[in-house]
């Protein structure tokens, strides 16, 4: 990635000009990424190099505003606590002078009592979503914020190329600071971000299951390669697992054991679940078992089913998703992702007339009705023949 001389902060990809900064060392705690990255959508050296000096000016000056903020007030440890508190933007009772808050202490708030033992994912969500809003319409008091603020921010998202649903993911997370901080703060305000209208189907493609025909070519190739990356795909293939789950398996979450070899997907500090349902326990059959099986055999000097995606705190499901969907891609129609083996496995359980609570509890998916939340559910045993039928 290196700079072109004719456009300075910039390099080429594909053709199309991208700007590239290296945040200084002294404010990266400002930042969750060491460079700041965005393509310039143009093939215009003019072009690119003017939206590029534009930007790093910007920057220049935004910097310079952190630097002069980061800056300790000169005697501040003399002042009383509720003095400090309001140099702090904070009163004594731990809300802000003027019965509210901006929105950037707003989502410090929200993350300080909301954001315990939860992953790094949350924490960056929170702050790129109220991120864009104070791009958008600045930073201010939650009281301050108008409907006209939330139809800019709107129209800025648009502007960026996000999808409807990630629209709505971003919309939502805005929503619940806003609500969290009122409430804790003491403040009665309408949220202006409540029922922005945008239309959520835009540029959203429905992920397309893979077919048993796929399917069964892929697992033959997995066999044929037969490599940790493969085992990986063959293992989520037949389990229905989201990619992540897999991903983040120990050794000993897989049980080969006993009439019903399966593999418990459980919480771990490195992989949360997605969801309190998620947590089970999922027969292994057909292609998963070999995967499994290959696994265990294969397993010597780490914990870990797939050590590669653990060699930090958190498992990498961004990485594995980029190699694996590069190469099912080879393979397999041009939609097909890794995601596809999980809508595949419930057509295919579908197609056995295989009940829908049974789907679900393979899944991970939520069963409606309070009934489904008592007892433990269907044994391994019954899950096994349904899976085995499936596969």
């Amino acid at each position: 990635m290196l700079e072109t001389k004719t456009a300075p902060f910039t390099f080429v990809k594909q053709g199309i000009f991208y700007f590239s900064r290296r945040v200084p060392s002294d404010l990266s705690h400002h930042y969750n990424a060491e460079r700041i990255m965005y393509s310039l959508r143009t093939k215009s050296v003019a072009v690119a190099n003017s939206r590029a000096q534009r930007a790093a000016q910007q920057l220049d000056e935004h910097w310079y505003h952190l630097r002069i903020c980061d800056v300790d007030l000169p005697g501040k440890h003399l002042l009383r606590m509720s003095g400090r508190s309001v140099a702090n933007g904070l009163g004594a009772s731990g809300k802000s002078a003027g019965n509210s808050v901006k929105l950037s202490e707003a989502v410090a708030i929200y993350i300080r009592l909301k954001g315990k033992d939860r992953p790094a994912t949350f924490h960056r969500a929170a702050e790129r979503a109220c991120g864009y809003v104070i791009d958008a319409c600045s930073d201010k008091d939650l009281t301050t914020y108008t409907r006209a603020d939330a139809n800019s921010f709107r129209d800025a998202l648009i502007a960026k190329g996000l999808a409807g649903s990630s629209i709505t993911r971003v919309f939502g997370t805005v929503r619940s600071i806003f609500n969290f901080a009122a409430a804790e703060i003491g403040i009665t305000v309408s949220n202006p971000f409540a029922g922005v209208y945008y239309d959520r189907q835009a540029g959203v493609e429905d992920r397309q299951p893979l077919t048993v025909e796929t399917i069964k070519a892929l697992q033959t190739l997995c066999r044929t390669v037969d490599d940790d990356l493969r085992w990986l795909i063959a293992l989520v293939s037949d389990t229905g697992m989201r990619l992540a789950e897999a991903a983040g398996l120990l050794v000993e979450d897989i049980r080969l054991d006993g009439t019903t070899p399966h593999v418990v997907v459980q919480e771990h500090p490195w992989r949360r679940l997605k969801t309190s349902g998620s947590s089970r326990t999922i027969p292994l059959v057909g292609a998963s078992l070999w995967a499994a099986e290959r696994i265990v055999a294969e397993a010597h000097d780490s914990k870990f089913a797939f050590p590669r995606y653990n060699k930090t705190d958190n498992t990498n499901a961004n990485s594995a998703s980029a190699a694996l969907n590069k190469w099912i891609k080879q393979h397999a129609p041009e939609e097909s992702t890794m995601h596809s083996f999980r809508h595949s496995m419930r057509d295919r359980l579908r197609a056995v007339e295989c009940p829908s609570d049974i789907v679900d509890q393979i899944g991970g998916w939520q069963t409606e009705g309070v009934g489904h939340s008592y007892g433990r559910g269907y044994p391994l045993e019954v899950l096994g023949k349904w899976l085995r039928t499936a596969a």
